[in-house]
């Protein structure tokens, strides 16, 4: 499909058309690829409404930019809104002078990018392959955007959710209300299991009453499948959807969205408040892509709070310098201190593990919590450590399970865990968040492994003793030589236990 760049009848403003609905007196460049046309800016949004059969494309396309194999209609039932300019049409990679950079992912390093022989423009396509899970998008391919105005809001935004704040709570959940009213941006430094779900609920619905939409974003798909029925239960008025790889929501739009950060990548100047949980987490601290995603996301003038246990160096570097109001919530909701790890030499454990054995100290601590009942995580530093570990478990414990980014079937192990299905869980560091099992404890086999860093450990740590009823809980690092990052992790854990309630309050600003 070729495009061109055509001048309206309506407003006299160039704008870009498919070539099969472009008049060739009013074309003024192409037809072309897409990519090979110039750049036109955003037109204004258009304030009248579109014509009686548009709803149904409203309610895909509103505050997403899509590619047309994603949307249920075919152009030429998009060519008046097209016409009219309640939809616009810009490429999808746009050239650079060092190549391309796409318009979805924002990326625009080489390595990122390749070719294919394209049926669609007949030559050699460019496209990018840092976004390619969200589908192909290449130099002939358009990025389509409602442009005209927001559909109708007819819903109901009431909070079921009965418990009680601790103070703590109370005063983020206020300051979270605070900063989505006046459209600003904090940090919620808060202990893991403080509560960090549950003081969203009145901010969340204050926006919603307010007719505005909210994003919940966070990294992994385990927290969105985690906190989806848990937001349901609390707004059951509410459409809320839930996006991530599997999802069968993505043709869905609602007032509250819980997404992956990936999925963010579909929309545009749809959010007006913008919760980003577990800030710090792989992979979104560590891909500006995914940044600029939630940027583009959420509207010009929008409220973005950030969530986590483990803030980043930068993120503290801005509250140090006052460019980044914070509040802290240094105690868990249930007043207890958090369990503080324990570190064991194990010995030199990778030749014990190619022979088909654990260390004795580590093998103790499984069984110890297998005859006991009591629930537990192994993490472990790789895929090659996991499958050898759990194999050697098995051979006692058969019911022993192990799961990874790429398992199928983790969520399946993850609820049989929950329910005492299976009494020990190896682990990757996929499961060091968002998921909670009441009296687990937890155990990290080679903690000295690059891939524990401080923030990582803290999260394993915050595992244990969520629970009103089994606050304490066991933590230990297994090593063969103890590592900053496990000093860090300790000092960070003291540090925040020691932190009483007034110096909680001078820590907010």
């Amino acid at each position: 499909m070729h495009f061109c760049h055509v001048r309206s009848p309506q407003t006299g403003q160039i704008i870009c058309l498919p070539e099969s609905l472009a008049e060739k007196a009013s074309i003024v460049a192409g037809p072309a690829v897409i990519s090979e046309l110039p750049l036109l800016p955003f037109p204004s949004p258009v304030s009248e409404e579109p014509p009686l059969f548009a709803p149904d494309i409203r309610s895909v396309l509103y505050g997403k930019e899509l590619l047309l194999d994603e949307l249920p209609f075919t152009i030429h039932e998009l060519a008046a809104l097209l016409q009219s300019q309640h939809m616009t049409i810009r490429s999808g990679l746009k050239q650079t002078e060092n190549g391309f950079c796409c318009q979805r992912c924002h990326n625009s390093a080489k390595q990122f990018f390749g070719v294919f022989p394209c049926a669609r423009c007949g030559q050699s396509c460019v496209y990018c392959r840092h976004c390619l899970m969200m589908g192909r998008i290449s130099a002939c391919s358009a990025l389509f955007r409602w442009n005209g105005p927001a559909p109708p809001i007819s819903y109901e935004a009431v909070c079921t959710w009965e418990g009680t704040f601790s103070p703590g709570q109370a005063q983020a959940s206020r300051a979270i209300i605070s900063t989505i009213i006046q459209k600003g941006e904090r940090l919620i430094w808060a202990v893991c299991g403080a509560g960090k779900t549950e003081i969203l609920f009145p901010g969340i619905e204050h926006a919603l009453q307010n007719g505005g939409r909210v994003l919940l974003a966070t990294p992994r798909t385990d927290v969105v499948v985690e906190l989806l029925p848990r937001l349901q239960a609390v707004f059951p008025k509410t459409d809320i959807i839930g996006l991530y790889g599997k999802s069968e929501d993505k043709q869905k739009t609602a007032p509250l969205v819980i997404a992956t950060t990936h999925q963010t990548m579909r929309f545009a100047d749809a959010f007006d408040t913008v919760i980003i949980d577990e800030v710090d987490a792989f992979p979104f601290s560590q891909d500006k892509s995914l940044v600029q995603a939630v940027a583009k996301a959420k509207k010009q003038h929008a409220a973005l709070i950030y969530l986590t246990a483990t803030p980043t160096p930068a993120l503290k570097k801005r509250v140090k310098n006052k460019q980044l109001p914070v509040t802290k919530i240094p105690r868990r909701f249930h007043g207890y201190p958090l369990p503080v790890p324990r570190f064991k030499w194990c010995g030199y454990w990778q030749k014990r593990l190619e022979n088909g054995k654990l260390p004795h100290s580590v093998e103790r601590w499984c069984a110890s919590h297998i005859a006991t009942n009591t629930p537990a995580f192994l993490f472990v530093p790789s895929v090659n450590v996991l499958w050898k570990t759990t194999e050697i478990l098995q051979k006692t414990y058969p019911s022993v399970m192990g799961v990874h980014s790429e398992d199928e079937e983790r969520q399946h192990k993850v609820a049989a865990f929950r329910k005492g299905e299976i009494p020990l869980l190896v682990t990757t560091t996929i499961l060091e968040r968002g998921v909670t099992v009441a009296g687990v404890e937890a155990a990290v086999f080679g903690a000295e492994a690059e891939v524990f860093t401080e923030s990582a450990l803290v999260q394993i740590a915050g595992r244990t003793g969520r629970k009103k009823e089994t606050p304490a809980g066991d933590v230990v690092f297994f090593h063969a030589g103890k590592t900053r990052a496990m000093l860090d992790c300790r000092r960070h854990i003291t540090a925040m236990n020691e932190e009483d309630a007034e110096g909680g309050k001078r820590n907010n600003a």
